[in-house]
């Protein structure tokens, strides 16, 4: 099925060719038209299933159908979302998606002067990307006004929750005009979002496209037990295949990227790290830097777990083992995206042996240990990690029994 088959309209039909886009996805293929009708919608997507272009491509061709001429453009559409970088990445997809029709988009997010952000609003966009601090700081300047808005977009809604962003949005959802049109995504439905939903949705349309908290099944995904300290040494190890041209790799914390880059560079392997205490340009270079492959390894915290699209973007590695098991999900999700080939690398020693049960769970699967490596786990009973690090959410697991046990069915030996 081509995307002409969902009227849309040539501009951006030329757009989504240059593009090279040639069949839309399924959350693409369901969303498309119920927007193009008006109608609000519900979207349970996860990451990496071509979510942007559903709302973005007709969210253009909305206004493109009735411009306004004025001076000073007002804005019409407004999409809010949980990062910088995911902020930056839709405002990219709507400027190549509509660079024919006529329409201008920006962006506004925190962490970098305002100035640049504030000419551009002064000289009028039909479209706002932003993060919810920055646009209420600049709402309450007196440089945004959301009182032309015709579509509202709030996406990945349950990372706005899981980041604390749920009463500014409150806050937002309270100045927008009441007749609009809502579009609301959200890649898992816990009862909180389904709650919020219902604030901002008019008789709305559901579409899902997965499962919630589900997998991307064409990501192939594999486990190596290991002790860590030495999880530096198997990185290195695993780094030696040459089918890695690059690779994002997550760690916990930002100590743990910066640590983990320093090692990386020591053994010339080029890398970067990517995370909330770097200035936003510098975080910006770094993307850029992997994009064009001069950076080989990027680092990240979970921060970036759903603010990274990298096209073709084959590897992914968990350095450590997220305590949350819907964060692995949403990590993995950088790869394999939009149907491409994707494969997941986890290093878990003996501590991280819950949260491996605890994923295993959520995605309804054993993941395949690889166990044919340089560096085995040896000592399986080390000394716990604080308690206050744990998910407090979560029920307390018990303890696993063996290394041994968790996912041995399909051994691997690595390369």
């Amino acid at each position: 099925m081509p995307f002409k088959s969902l009227n849309i309209i040539e501009p951006i039909l030329r757009s989504l060719e240059q593009e090279g886009y040639k069949t839309p996805t399924p959350i693409q293929k369901e969303a498309i038209p119920i927007v193009l009708r008006g109608s609000d919608l519900l979207g349970c997507a996860q990451t990496g299933t071509g979510k942007t272009a559903a709302f973005t491509i007709p969210i253009l061709q909305l206004l493109s159908a009735n411009k306004i001429y004025d001076r000073k453009r007002k804005i019409r559409s407004l999409i809010v979302t949980p990062t910088r970088e995911l902020a930056i990445q839709i405002n990219e997809s709507i400027q190549a998606y509509g660079r024919y029709t006529g329409l201008n988009s920006t962006v506004v997010f925190g962490g970098v002067n305002q100035n640049p952000q504030t000419a551009i609003l002064q000289k009028g966009v039909d479209i706002l990307v932003a993060t919810p601090g920055r646009l209420l700081d600049l709402m309450n300047q007196g440089f945004i006004s959301l009182s032309d808005i015709e579509i509202f977009v709030l996406d990945e809604a349950d990372r706005m929750l899981d980041m604390g962003f749920i009463h500014d949005v409150k806050r937002l959802i309270a100045v927008l005009p009441r007749k609009r049109q809502s579009l609301f995504f959200s890649a898992t439905m816990p009862p909180e979002i389904v709650k919020l939903s219902n604030t901002i949705l008019d008789r709305p349309t559901k579409v899902e496209v997965t499962p919630s908290a589900s997998t991307v099944d064409i990501i192939q995904q594999f486990v190596f037990f290991v002790d860590k300290g030495n999880k530096t040494s198997l990185l290195m190890e695993v780094l030696k295949d040459e089918k890695i041209k690059t690779a994002l790799v997550f760690t916990r914390t930002k100590h743990g990227a910066d640590k983990v880059v320093k090692i990386l560079v020591k053994n010339k392997i080029t890398a970067e790290a990517i995370h909330g205490n770097k200035a936003q340009n510098a975080r910006q270079r770094a993307l850029a830097n992997f994009k064009a492959q001069t950076t080989r390894i990027l680092v990240a915290t979970d921060i970036a777990a759903r603010g990274i699209d990298v096209d073709d973007m084959e590897f992914v590695i968990n350095f450590e083992l997220s305590n949350i098991p819907e964060t692995y999900v949403h990590r993995i999700g950088r790869t394999g995206r939009a149907g491409a080939k994707g494969t997941a690398y986890s290093f878990c020693d003996a501590e991280e042996k819950e949260y491996l049960r605890d994923i295993e769970k959520l995605i309804g699967k054993k993941i395949p240990v690889i166990s044919d490596h340089p560096f085995p786990l040896i000592d399986h009973n080390p000394i716990k990690e604080p308690k206050q690090q744990r998910n407090f959410s979560r029920k307390p697991q018990t303890k696993p029994k063996d290394s041994n046990t968790s996912g041995n069915i399909n051994r691997k030996k690595w390369r």
